[in-house]
């Protein structure tokens, strides 16, 4: 049965990041000085000694969001304006935009990114998200910029972690690549995208993660708990990815249809 819309919106709006169960214990709020970040961009943040990004073609995702840019100040702001209380899971604070309203959260910033890559791209007729029920929001002419956002604030409502999930395909961390999304679908749920990927020659992979959360905030790059002040987070044999504000497991890795 088809749930009314307002029901449909409200369950993805309001539930779309919570899972007390399921989120990795988040250290204690704390008021400080904004901190200026030294990096232009995603491809600028600099690597362990030894590792090297993994080659990707000029047009590809992982090009692109390698280009992502990086503001300055590394503090996180809600969609009202005001900073958000945890500001200690943050690496750096993603220049995209996050809106006015309380829409573009964990899975809606993972979207926002693949979305942002194929319209720059112009691969407009790409740009296609399902919700829960299998309703499609493809993305039509005209092609501006202020109808894109127009869609994506409607897709924002529609469509979360649960439906997101279903879209994606089943990844394999051996063969892990930018744009690969870690998710955990349901209301609630959560999802973070992988933005960088490097190895050594000793066959070590390293990667970045990036999230939105609850309520709608600035996307920015995660520190990893378990290294010292580090983005990076090291494929290994653990099945747990603990990231400042949530846990996932391995087989929660996701990437986008071909």
């Amino acid at each position: 049965m088809r749930l009314p819309t307002i029901i449909t919106m409200l369950l993805a709006t309001s539930l779309g990041c919570q899972s007390p169960g399921q989120r990795a214990t988040p250290r204690e709020p704390v008021n400080k000085p904004t901190v200026i970040n030294p990096y232009t961009r995603i491809g600028d943040i600099a690597l362990p000694a030894g590792y090297a990004r993994q080659t990707a073609n000029s047009n590809s995702f992982a090009a692109w969001l390698r280009r992502v840019s990086l503001k300055k100040d590394k503090t996180v702001y809600l969609y009202n304006g005001k900073p958000k209380g945890n500001q200690l899971a943050q690496y750096a604070v993603l220049d995209v935009p996050v809106g006015n309203r309380d829409l573009q959260q964990c899975a809606d910033a993972v979207m926002r990114l693949r979305a942002e890559y194929l319209f720059a791209q112009q691969r407009f007729d790409d740009i296609l998200f399902v919700d829960n029920e299998g309703g499609r929001y493809p993305f039509t002419a005209p092609y501006t910029r202020l109808r894109f956002e127009a869609y994506l604030q409607r897709v924002f409502g529609m469509c979360g972690s649960a439906s997101l999930a279903k879209q994606l395909r089943p990844a394999n961390w051996g063969q892990l690549q930018p744009g690969d999304v870690l998710i955990r679908g349901g209301f609630p749920g959560h999802a973070v995208m992988v933005m960088d990927v490097a190895q050594n020659n000793e066959g070590h992979t390293l990667y970045l993660l990036a999230q939105s959360y609850m309520p709608a905030q600035d996307i920015h790059v995660l520190l990893n708990p378990a290294a010292d002040e580090s983005p990076w987070y090291e494929v290994n044999n653990s099945n747990a990815i603990a990231t400042p504000e949530w846990v996932f497991k391995k087989e929660e890795l996701r990437g986008w249809p071909e």
